[in-house]
């Protein structure tokens, strides 16, 4: 079967995505599980037994709550400092007030990775740890099955109700006597998401039919995605919520009773970056206030939540009791508590670790140590000793249970990384195999014929390939009916296993046969060589060694986290090394090598001719004025030549302007750039000048090719683009001087939804404007060959990614790029609007390579099979590497921090990269029919 070099490179990479896909589905872990809900209801565990005959503890049952009503107010993206900070002096001040006068206990949560709400808010009514692939989850938040605070609330009769953030009503369906719920994502909202909220507030806080509620505000996190932590509009939500915090202590407050008081919880679901995103782990987006206010406090986790309400503590919890809140009770009722969260603990334990590792988990051995020490103490209380010696006897097992409660919890948190290794294995084969058949096809593949024979039979009808696949399928069977967990990869049916082993065996038997005929090959004598015996010229020495240098630094976490600087010096060390060469071919080669130079001034002497005939097509130059167009078209021709030594020039400012655009990374993340710079309200007459450049800039640069007809509908268009921009107030026209027609909604964001469109804007002018000198005056003169121009096409779509603000972590993946133009919530449209924002850069400077590529086709037929080729294989390669290297340190100390936000980029990126590749194949035969007919 003949197959051009497109065709293969897309079905390597169809083949490579579901590798990929495999893995991912492996290496996230399979969060840790205690028995279904089904069987969880069932009588708690008794206090321990007293060792003396005849003696039983009557206290069987779950104790009863300590406050009759629980409110949960969680504010969205509320960050420590926010409260506890100046900002909660100044904005927040009954808050501060309750935290100060000791009428509360309040906390520093620090939240696991993923920070996004669904992850969060599973963690707060589980106390388990989400798995790190619910961020691709948070989108469409599935039923939670979970055992979990509501269903336990709702399961013994306790009355719930909810108002906020939708997502819990996904969650948690059918568990509420009454709930409203308001989307979350509709981010340029600041006011009717939380004002939705409030509105009942005065009706059900009169009214006595409920047990817990339960109160979502998104307001302060969509300004933080909007305007950032130190925007002026954070004040006044932080007084609105404290305002909203006031109404409710001081109803509950009002309503009390002897017996029980009431308990007030606020509390954030995550906090916010320096930038007003979340999703990773910095320190602003992991700490988060947690304060338990109570007239219950006045002497100054879900399992602490369980406690309050009187419920028993969801089985998956991972976590301990907040032990101030339950310290005010009598010693037995103290260790109660400690005894069955220790309990719970030490169940799940044994459910998810092997008896021997169990038995010596010092978690697990202090846990029976107290229990048995509780036990001879409850053998002391039945006796009726009051005296002070069973009170520090208490005191001492009551330490050793807190100790093992410690131990407990860390013991469990650390298994939240137990990996899917035999899915994460089958992926990785595919992967390596992919990309080793690629770098054996590449002679054949970068031929100027760009195709080559692909032999079917002899790998379907091989002797080999029955015994791989026979091999396989008899590891898969051992595997999936001896493993302790159960794979993914072996809960598929045993037609789709059997198609992915028969696809890695074909790819096996490819190899194989590959590797054959190169030794073949290479002992008979070479007639026409494929690839010439030229040495290397420093622009491919530049390549090969800065691909293996940036594939080499994804094993450091800190050249993940600041993987910008790399490209970025790739990027200039290439402009570097182009200005060698075009001086080089120049000047120092003009008198010892005349071929060359004659090469050379065949190349300028094409630009020259261009450049003539756009002369004389634009002057509309008759016969009669000949001699001064050939004179012209010398003197274009010698200013061409200094034009391009000053190119590689030109693009290394632009690179540096477009490098102060943003900040990214990590460690100079928090730093102003320019692009807060221009979109802050003062700067709105700058950010409208260079809009307007930009959108001209795109057109004189676009325009040269159409028709008339083109050219008026992209002028309509451009102009329309800025209209948009001016009618929502992002940037004026130069009659407009103030902006009180703006809508109230968009007024408020203060013309930071600018920064996404027009980054992306300028990122379009910039990658035009790069086109335009790099095609006319660097490829062309050095006649690049498509493998070299692929590759730089590559490179820099890889910088402009960062230069748009993006890293690899989440927190950079701007949301407000999905609602530019939408009134509301949708969520087809807003998830590709945020993906087109954030690969905007690698996709421009993708179909700019297909378009330059396709118009090289006069002079190379081959082109965009050669393009199409190195694209996958650039993008084979770090994927490939990157897999291994994380599969090495899926125990690192930043798996979750830095290597897996990582490895979902380089995923996404794969299936970018597969769609892109298609379309290239796809136009490239669509070509090649047109020619043919």
């Amino acid at each position: 079967m003949r197959l051009r070099s497109g065709v293969f490179a897309s079905s390597c990479l169809l083949m490579e995505a579901l590798g990929v896909a495999l893995f991912l589905r492996g290496f996230f872990p399979v969060p840790i599980r205690s028995l279904s809900r089904r069987e969880v209801r069932g009588d708690p565990p008794a206090e321990p037994a007293p060792s003396g005959p005849g003696m039983v503890s009557n206290w069987t049952k779950i104790p009863p709550p300590l406050f009759k009503k629980v409110v949960i107010v969680l504010i969205d993206a509320l960050r420590d400092d926010f409260v506890f900070g100046s900002k909660g002096k100044q904005f927040m001040p009954y808050t501060a007030q309750a935290v100060e006068k000791g009428t509360s206990y309040s906390f520093i949560a620090e939240a696991k990775p993923p920070t996004v709400t669904m992850p969060r808010i599973k963690a707060l009514m589980t106390g388990s740890i989400p798995g790190f692939i619910d961020v691709i989850m948070n989108l469409n938040s599935p039923a939670l099955l979970d055992d979990n605070l509501i269903w336990q609330a709702k399961t013994s009769g306790k009355r719930i109700i909810f108002y906020g953030d939708d997502t819990w009503v996904k969650l948690f369906p059918k568990y509420f006597v009454e709930y409203d719920g308001t989307t979350s994502f509709f981010v340029s909202d600041f006011t009717e998401v939380d004002n939705n909220v409030t509105r009942h507030l005065d009706r059900v806080l009169k009214r006595e039919d409920w047990d817990l509620l339960i109160l979502h505000y998104l307001g302060l996190d969509h300004i933080g995605h909007m305007t950032g932590p130190n925007s002026p509009l954070v004040g006044p939500k932080l007084n609105e919520m404290d305002n909203i915090l006031k109404k409710i202590h001081t109803s509950l407050i009002s309503k009390e009773e002897a017996s029980l008081p009431n308990l007030l919880v606020v509390c954030g679901d995550h906090g916010m970056s320096e930038t007003g995103s979340h999703g990773g782990s910095s320190e602003g987006e992991v700490r988060t206030p947690l304060l338990f206010i109570s007239s219950a406090f006045e002497k100054r986790s879900a399992s602490t939540l369980a406690v309050c309400l009187g419920l028993p503590i969801p089985r998956n919890s991972v976590g301990k009791l907040i032990w101030p809140v339950v310290g005010g009770k009598t010693m037995r009722e103290q260790l109660r508590f400690v005894h069955l969260n220790g309990f719970q603990l030490s169940r799940l334990l044994q459910e998810n670790t092997p008896v021997y590792e169990k038995e010596s988990d010092p978690g697990y051995e202090h846990f029976k140590i107290a229990e048995k020490s509780h036990g001879n103490w409850i053998k002391l209380y039945l006796e009726g000793n009051n005296s002070e010696i069973l009170l520090n006897f208490g005191k001492k097992i009551l330490k050793q249970y807190l100790e093992a409660l410690k131990t407990l919890s860390s013991s469990l948190s650390k298994q939240v990384a137990q990996y899917d290794v035999y899915s994460m294995l089958v992926g990785a084969v595919i992967i390596m195999e992919v990309l080793l058949l690629l770098l054996l096809s590449i002679p054949k593949a970068l031929s100027s014929r760009a195709e080559f024979e692909v032999p079917l039979s002899p790998p379907l009808f091989s002797l080999l390939f029955y015994l791989i696949c026979l091999v396989l399928c008899a590891v898969h069977v051992i595997v999936c009916t001896s493993a302790e967990s159960l794979c993914y990869f072996c809960s598929l049916s045993w037609l789709t296993a059997v198609g992915v082993i028969m696809l890695i065996s074909v790819l096996m038997c490819g190899i194989l046969s590959t590797i054959a005929r190169v030794f073949e090959n290479s002992r008979l004598p070479l007639k026409n060589p494929v690839v010439s015996s030229s040495n290397w010229s420093e622009i491919d020495l530049l390549i090969v060694t800065g691909t293996l240098v940036h594939v080499l630094s994804l094993g450091a976490s800190s050249f993940i986290e600041e993987e910008h600087q790399t490209w970025y010096f790739l990027i200039n060390t290439l402009c570097l090394v182009l200005c060698q060469e075009l001086c080089r071919n120049n000047f120092l080669l003009k008198e010892w090598d005349p071929q060359h130079s004659t090469a050379v001034k065949r190349n300028f002497d094409r630009i020259g001719e261009v450049s003539e005939c756009k002369n004389i097509d634009m002057l509309g130059t008759r016969n009669s004025k000949l001699g001064k167009t050939t004179s012209s078209a010398e003197f274009i021709k010698d200013s061409d030549k200094w034009i391009s030594l000053a190119s590689p020039w030109i693009i290394l400012i632009c690179c540096r302007l477009l490098r102060s655009l943003n900040q990214t990374g990590v460690q100079w993340a928090h730093r102003p750039d320019f692009g807060h710079w221009l979109t802050s309200s003062e700067h709105k007459s700058e950010l409208s000048f260079l809009a307007a450049v930009s959108l001209l800039m795109v057109f004189f640069l676009v325009q040269r090719r159409c028709s008339l007809v083109s050219k008026i509908a992209m002028a309509l268009g451009l102009l329309g683009v800025y209209s948009y921009r001016a009618a929502i107030g992002n940037v004026i026209f130069p009659w407009q001087h103030d902006s009180q027609d703006i809508s109230k909604n968009l007024k408020n964001v203060c013309n930071y939804k600018e920064k996404c469109a027009g980054i992306i804007q300028h990122i379009c002018t910039s990658v035009q404007l790069y086109k335009t000198i790099m095609t006319k005056y660097i490829w062309r003169p050095l006649n690049c060959d498509a493998t070299q121009i692929t590759i730089m096409h590559y490179w820099f779509g890889q910088a402009f990614f960062y230069f748009q603000g993006n890293s690899n972590g989440l927190a950079t993946v701007d949301v407000t790029a999905g609602f530019v133009g939408l009134e509301s919530y949708l969520e087809i449209p807003a998830v590709f609007l945020t993906a087109f924002a954030t690969y905007a850069g690698p996709l421009l400077w993708a179909i700019h390579l297909l378009c330059y590529l396709s118009s090289e086709d006069s002079r190379n037929s081959v082109a965009v099979s050669h393009g199409s080729f190195c694209y996958a294989l650039m993008r084979s390669i770090p994927v490939a590497i990157y897999i291994v290297l994380v599969t090495g340190l899926r125990y690192h100390l930043f798996i979750w921090s830095v290597f897996s936000p990582k490895l979902l980029y380089e995923g996404v990126h794969v299936f970018i990269t597969t769609a892109i590749c298609l379309f290239f194949t796809a136009m490239d035969q669509n070509h090649s029919h047109k020619v043919q007919d």
